[in-house]
């Protein structure tokens, strides 16, 4: 009984991160579709002041927050065994 509960929490916990990681991807689609609209908006009907930057910045910092969400702190390296690591490292060099 316990094998079966343990499998379906791993498969929902599994599908919940891939769902996560469809969300960012397709977030960074609309991205990169959406910057280059906003660019040419701006410079066809407001050549002489650039506005696009503060959507681009925005959209930029909501896109790393989201990578962050999807991905977790594990690709900028602070996973949880991040200051075993670091010690073992220490002690190995020293």
């Amino acid at each position: 009984m316990e094998k079966i509960y343990s499998y379906e929490y791993k498969y929902a916990k599994a599908k919940k991160r891939i769902e996560k990681i469809k969300g960012f991807y397709i977030h960074l689609l609309v991205t990169i579709v959406l910057i280059p609209f906003l660019i040419f908006i701006n410079l066809r009907f407001v050549p002489q002041f650039h506005w696009f930057w503060f959507p681009v910045m925005g959209m930029s910092i909501g896109l790393f927050f989201h990578w962050l969400g999807a991905f977790g702190f594990d690709k900028l390296g602070f996973s949880k065994d991040w200051e075993e690591k670091k010690i073992k490292e220490y002690l190995d060099k020293n």
